[in-house]
């Protein structure tokens, strides 16, 4: 993949899922609505078949893999077909494994001693995990003048109305967000809800609503 994830779409899906089943269906509905990222978390048995499904059937998504948290997901996941990686924190291992999958990825970081770690061994796209708790988008303008060389997509506690804020910012790329992948319209197999919902969230830009 020669675009960076971080410029994709202003948003990308963070989904869970529990029925590898609605992979294809809820893919679907997200790249129609213009989220063609979409990271499925390895948060249940079904992720991978979810990822493996979407790979083969969905060839406009771009799925990645997330909550990946040791070599052996590294592993598992690019075999299932995942086109990136985004871990919520990092370690040397995890680091190495992940750099030599061959796919784009992004660590997760929260404070500058691990921003200022991941520069230093060359990684210059990270995920700022969890973004609210962490220090919200005051945080991250005060990362943007020492370490303007360091990108970011904000992820954890994010909706619709503070998505545009991060967006404004000029080390943030992209933000991460469930808002448009309800729980209830994903157990009612409600594609049209969650198409609608992620049009919404692809139509915003930095400073406003929609663009």
């Amino acid at each position: 993949m020669t675009v960076s994830v971080l410029d994709l779409a202003p948003v990308v899906p963070v989904v869970v899922v529990r029925d590898a089943a609605d992979a294809v269906p809820l893919a679907r509905a997200l790249v129609a609505g213009g989220l063609p990222a979409i990271e499925v978390t390895l948060r249940t048995p079904a992720a991978p078949d979810a990822i493996r499904a979407i790979a083969g059937a969905v060839p406009d998504a771009v799925v990645g893999a997330g909550t990946v948290i040791t070599p052996a997901q590294v592993t598992e996941s690019v075999a299932a077909g995942a086109r990136f990686l985004v871990s919520p924190g990092w370690t040397d291992v995890l680091l190495e494994a992940m750099t030599a999958s061959g796919v784009p990825f992004l660590p997760g970081v929260s404070t500058t001693s691990e921003v200022v770690a991941l520069l230093e061994r060359g990684v210059r796209e990270m995920k700022f995990f969890p973004a609210q708790a962490a220090g919200g988008t005051a945080y991250l303008k005060s990362l943007a003048g020492p370490l303007p060389q360091a990108r970011f997509c904000p992820t954890g506690g994010i909706g619709l109305a503070s998505a545009p804020e991060y967006l404004a910012l000029p080390n943030v790329g992209c933000v991460g967000g469930s808002w448009m992948v309800p729980e209830d319209a994903v157990a009612a197999r409600d594609w049209g809800r969650i198409e609608e919902l992620a049009r919404e969230a692809a139509g915003l830009s930095a400073g406003g609503t929609c663009r």
